[in-house]
């Protein structure tokens, strides 16, 4: 696994690749970044897929800044289609989503501008379940004025360290918290929470309802921020998903069990080329 630089709309993106062959896997965070999936990647790459997690932009170790406007779920959409010409994905692509990251995969599936072949949701929005208040309350442009980068840094600490569940060691939750301690990635953030809305997978339901593409659900059963009840109506609700449920994970599964991540994700993924 190494870590690369392309370059989109003028300016770097940052993401984690492993494997240089075999189907490929794009894989998206949402309000955290890219070392979410850092622990399943040699894994994955493992069952010969080509295997990249992207941060996006303003956030973890790409540049630029997100405003409201370019942190919506459709905008970033569109900057992950671009990303992905930037680094060569001309076929098929298969994609795995976290967190907000979720809202922006569905997005891709049900209006394209990729040609996605499967889709894996790991503890992600999806219906009404987002944004939880602690996002929420960003919508308040008050809030974001009286908020500073370093109120920012603390409050993802507390995100952080929950989101980790019984994986949380200070070393672990200052190494996902880094990003953070730049400004500039700190008011990305709060852009991208300002502009959360929930609407924007709601929109998606009848695309969705219709979309016969092989859906996975990965989900720890103990996440306070994405309750597994939502993912127990997505798979039950839409055509071709299953859901494989990781018991006592957070909203970071990958940490609290990653072989049984790993297998998931794998098996899902090479399903039809093994």
């Amino acid at each position: 696994m190494n870590r690369f630089t392309t370059e989109v709309d003028g300016l770097s993106a940052s993401y984690l690749s492993a494997g240089n062959s075999g189907p490929t896997v794009l894989l998206l965070h949402g309000t955290f970044w890219s070392r979410v999936w850092q622990p399943v990647l040699e894994a994955l790459a493992g069952r010969g897929l080509r295997v990249i997690a992207v941060d996006l932009p303003g956030l973890g170790r790409s540049a630029g800044e997100l405003t409201l406007q370019t942190a919506a779920v459709p905008v970033l959409a569109k900057w992950v289609v671009r990303f992905a010409d930037a680094i060569g994905i001309d076929g098929p692509v298969m994609l795995g989503a976290h967190d907000i990251g979720g809202a922006i995969a569905q997005h891709l599936l049900v209006h394209s501008g990729l040609r996605v072949s499967r889709l894996a949701l790991m503890n992600a929005v999806v219906y009404d379940s987002w944004p939880v208040p602690a996002v929420a309350r960003y919508r308040d442009p008050a809030v974001i004025a009286s908020t500073s980068p370093q109120d920012i840094v603390e409050l993802r600490r507390q995100a952080i360290t929950k989101s980790l569940g019984e994986a949380a060691t200070p070393d672990l939750v200052e190494e996902y918290l880094e990003p953070w301690f730049d400004p500039r990635v700190a008011r990305s953030w709060m852009a991208l929470a300002g502009a959360a809305d929930n609407r924007y997978t709601r929109d998606l339901e009848p695309g969705l309802r219709a979309c016969a593409v092989p859906k996975l659900l990965v989900w720890g059963e103990d996440d306070q921020f994405q309750r597994v009840e939502f993912a127990e109506r997505f798979a039950a609700e839409m055509p071709n998903t299953k859901l494989v449920r990781i018991a006592r994970a957070a909203h970071f599964p990958t940490e609290n069990d990653p072989r049984g991540v790993s297998k998931a994700l794998g098996d899902f993924f090479t399903e039809t080329h093994e």
